[in-house]
């Protein structure tokens, strides 16, 4: 038996050891991705650093296919979910009544998302990588977050600081957002008094850079998203100082750097406009129902294949997005997109579902489980306020839930293993 047991564990580190080159590369990728190093480091804009790293790790992961712990057939619902996802969008890129052109090469940049979900799922097999890209993805923002403060002090909203993902500000909110419960899990479970004091002020530095974008859809995120982490954390893992000490933090910042925010608040009411910033905050605040309104007459116009991805700007007549998330998915893919979109994050929350019942996790993976719950929740809320339909990382969160439950999953010698999750796709 114990022979047994030896050579299956030899066996899963010699398969992991073969897939280390390809998951260099996609650690290269979520560096890339998250940092964007190519904005604010002289030299790097003329490489297609994302391009290179992802495409290394795509042919690093074909050449050791079969020779990984993970396949295709294993590959959960979810996967093929966002794969039929994006296939439906193709074909609405091709018959678009707006903008054909435009929306196949938007379907196209937004179906890199699923190769780094796949990779992400195939390659990311223990805890210790997991722990590593949530740790890059984590660090990236802070880096961000830095750079951002230090080069748009002077700038309203930071608006257009940091070039791609980060241009707009509620887009840097919510990678925030999402990025903060990743943050404090690292704090509590870091060892040490530099450690925990690091991941803090990184803490800070994320919040005050997102009270800095003055985002009303990425501060409604972090309230919710907020308050899921410290039920995890604070109330259910019996760390009650979190709560007072967030709620310090959470005032200090409010009254030192969170006066535009309130103005953008309180412009929404129509009254006592005093200043360009209440005026243009109110102005944001009448074109986002108009927009909604317009959503649901696209809706309504092309409920089966939508308009294109990226093509509701032309169709809005102002050239702005519809700020809901909800309603860009269906009026740029159509009702069926949505529900598939739905669909997918729906198993993210089941991934975890499953995962928090599971009775021998330990202390980091417990903090991991309680993190990626309260990203996703403040995901989901948070895209009723900010169109965040083609920002990859709700995605990626997915794939960590999807990965951390392969792999907790896993029979292992003396360890018990998960409920067997629903047949797969591939399985049917």
């Amino acid at each position: 038996m114990a022979t047994a047991a030896q050579s299956t564990m030899a066996g899963q580190a010699a398969r992991e050891g073969t897939a280390s080159g390809p998951f260099f590369w996609l650690s290269a990728f979520y560096f890339v991705y998250c940092a964007r190093p190519e904005d604010w480091m002289p030299g790097l804009g003329y490489i297609p650093l994302a391009k290179v790293s992802g495409l290394f790790a795509l042919i690093g992961l074909f050449t050791s296919l079969g020779r990984t712990k993970r396949g295709l057939r294993d590959l959960p619902r979810e996967a093929v979910y966002l794969l039929l996802m994006i296939g439906i969008l193709f074909i609405s890129a091709l018959f678009s009544p707006v903008w054909r052109g435009g929306a196949l090469f938007h379907t196209i940049d937004f179906s890199k998302v699923y190769v780094a979900w796949l990779l992400t799922f195939m390659l990311v097999t223990s805890i210790a990588r997991l722990r590593r890209v949530i740790y890059i993805q984590t660090v990236s923002v802070v880096m961000i977050s830095v750079v951002s403060m230090i080069k748009g002090h002077s700038q309203p909203r930071l608006e257009g600081v940091i070039g791609g993902i980060y241009s707009n500000p509620n887009d840097l909110a919510f990678a925030v957002v999402l990025s903060l419960p990743f943050a404090l899990a690292f704090l509590v479970s870091a060892k040490g008094l530099f450690l925990k004091a690091a991941w803090a002020f990184g803490m800070l530095v994320m919040a005050a850079a997102l009270f800095m974008t003055a985002s009303r859809g990425g501060f409604i995120t972090l309230v919710i998203s907020g308050a899921v982490c410290l039920w995890h954390f604070g109330v259910k893992g019996k760390r009650l100082y979190l709560i007072a000490a967030v709620g310090l933090v959470g005032i200090v910042l409010l009254l030192t750097a969170g006066q535009q925010l309130k103005d953008r608040f309180l412009a929404m009411s129509g009254e006592n406009l005093n200043s360009d910033i209440e005026n243009s905050a109110y102005s944001s605040y009448e074109s986002r129902q108009f927009l909604m309104r317009r959503a649901v007459e696209g809706i309504l116009h092309y409920p089966v294949l939508g308009i294109g991805v990226r093509n509701f700007q032309t169709y809005s007549t102002i050239w702005h997005d519809v700020h809901m998330t909800y309603l860009q998915v269906a009026v740029e893919g159509g009702i069926a997109v949505l529900l598939l979109y739905l669909m997918f994050f729906w198993r993210g929350f089941s991934n975890l579902r499953q995962l928090s019942r599971h009775r021998v996790l330990d202390t980091e993976t417990k903090l991991f489980v309680g993190a990626l719950h309260s990203s996703l929740i403040g995901f989901m809320v948070g895209a009723c306020f900010a169109p965040e339909a083609y920002q990859f990382f709700p995605y990626f969160t997915v794939a960590y839930s999807s990965a951390l439950l392969a792999t907790v999953g896993q029979p292992q010698p003396g360890v018990a293993a998960l409920p067997e999750r629903s047949p797969n796709f591939a399985e049917r």
